[in-house]
């Protein structure tokens, strides 16, 4: 789960408040203490909208705070369910737009930038954008050659989580490529547990399996050119990372309850075959995984650990989730906490709370309160320019993003039976033909 003209020098203010004087002591004639400098935003309303509810909404709120004591802005959270877009449409129609908005999917950013609906961030923001991430982030903030908006929450999902006692049953370590990977697997199932727990059933963790091979075979760049459909899905790319998936789906006593009961597994059903039932090994999943395995009794990091997804071809992939902040309305404030989202200080603030991982790339693995999102924030500073977004998310939902339909439908169909790579390919680019006409 993702600014108007702010006043000359407002970047400059705003990092400054609550430390500079506002006059010298010598001019005063006090001794030592400083008066506290003028907050910028004094008495300024901001309205954000995003889909967190819970502990989401909680910790966001609590860098909402911090945002208002440094400005001295009052700022109200409003929450848009899981349907981002059905909440902010009315509004946006109806010209009463919340000042700032985080979007679950950057398609929204598209669709909103094609209403007119966004704010071009100003250069303050985007200078907070280039200082602090990758060009690939901003290019994913664009529309029509405008920088629309910044990413402020990922979610990290190239990761294998385990149960640790069937590994140690086996007698094996975590692997760290893709060949490592199937003898480990092999061992765990010549022990008598299945190595793996296939959520086949939630199609979008097979759109995950996929990215993360295909970002490791084919690199960033043909990544980059198949998540717009610049190349075919019948390239022959996608055929070999189809064919590496085969080496799960093919083997039967791979997966709890074979290829039928992986395509029965909802996601997180899959997870509590691990973790509450010992019926399986592993979980191909993202972060969020660890609160379905702490309900299920396991201990994050003792019972319950991870590793990154492992290479398959040259790059170690790391996939992105995430959600975007944006401006539906041309106000100071708006801009002002888009800078502050954005800045490294504010990715300090709401890396200290649990549940969150920074895309900024200068927020410290050091500010996380535990070992695991320590280790996930570092592996995304470690790779750099070859980080990517979840590709489903940046397809039309036709293709990438309906139960039953496009690539959810044909992956299920390739899980059930995975004889026939190019085949699966060839039905691919059916579907994604149909999603970009």
């Amino acid at each position: 789960m993702r600014k108007a003209v702010v006043l000359a020098g407002l970047a400059v203010a705003i990092a400054a408040c609550g430390n500079a004087p506002s006059t010298t002591p010598q001019e005063t004639g006090a001794a030592s203490s400083a008066a506290p400098a003028k907050k910028t935003l004094e008495g300024v309303k901001i309205e954000v909208a995003a889909k967190w509810t819970g502990e989401e909404q909680t910790n966001f709120e609590a860098v909402l705070k911090a945002f208002q004591e440094k400005t001295g802005a009052q700022v109200t959270y409003a929450s848009t369910g899981e349907d981002t877009g059905a909440y902010l449409g009315p509004r946006i129609q109806g010209g009463s737009p919340p000042d700032v908005a985080i979007l679950p999917q950057p398609g929204l950013v598209q669709q909103y930038a094609d209403q007119k609906a966004l704010k071009p961030l100003t250069a303050e923001v985007q200078k907070q954008i280039d200082d602090n991430y990758t060009p690939y982030w901003k290019e994913l903030g664009s529309a029509g050659g405008q920088v629309y908006g910044v990413l402020v929450k990922a979610a990290h999902k190239s990761i294998i989580w385990y149960r640790d006692a069937a590994f140690t049953d086996a007698g094996v370590q975590a692997p760290t490529t893709w060949d490592e990977l199937m003898k480990t697997a092999q061992a765990v199932s010549d022990s008598g547990t299945p190595p793996f727990s296939l959520c086949g059933a939630s199609g979008w963790t097979l759109t995950d399996l996929f990215e993360n091979v295909y970002l490791s075979t084919a690199g960033p760049e043909k990544y980059d050119q198949l998540a717009k459909h610049e190349i075919p899905w019948t390239d022959t790319s996608v055929v070999t990372a189809l064919e590496k998936m085969a080496g799960i789906f093919g083997k039967k006593d791979y997966m709890v309850g074979g290829n039928t009961g992986a395509l029965q597994t909802d996601f997180p059903t899959c997870v509590t075959q691990v973790y509450g039932q010992d019926k399986g090994a592993m979980v191909i999943e993202a972060d969020f995984v660890a609160a379905s395995a702490t309900q299920s009794g396991a201990k994050i990091g003792e019972t319950a650990k991870i590793f990154p997804f492992p290479k398959v071809g040259d790059t170690a992939p790391v996939v992105l989730g995430g959600d975007i902040a944006v401006a539906l309305k041309d106000s100071p404030g708006a801009m002002a906490l888009l800078e502050f989202l954005a800045s490294k200080e504010g990715g300090e603030v709401w890396a200290k709370l649990p549940g969150y991982l920074s895309p900024n790339r200068n927020v410290s693995p050091d500010n996380y309160p535990s070992e695991l999102t320590k280790q996930l924030a570092q592996t995304i500073i470690s790779a750099g320019e070859t980080v990517r977004y979840d590709m489903s998310d940046l397809a039309p939902s036709a293709f990438g993003g309906t139960d039953g339909k496009g690539e959810w439908k044909v992956l299920q169909d390739f899980l059930r039976d995975p004889s026939d790579a190019k085949a699966a390919a060839k039905a691919l680019e059916t579907e994604a033909a149909k999603a970009w006409k």
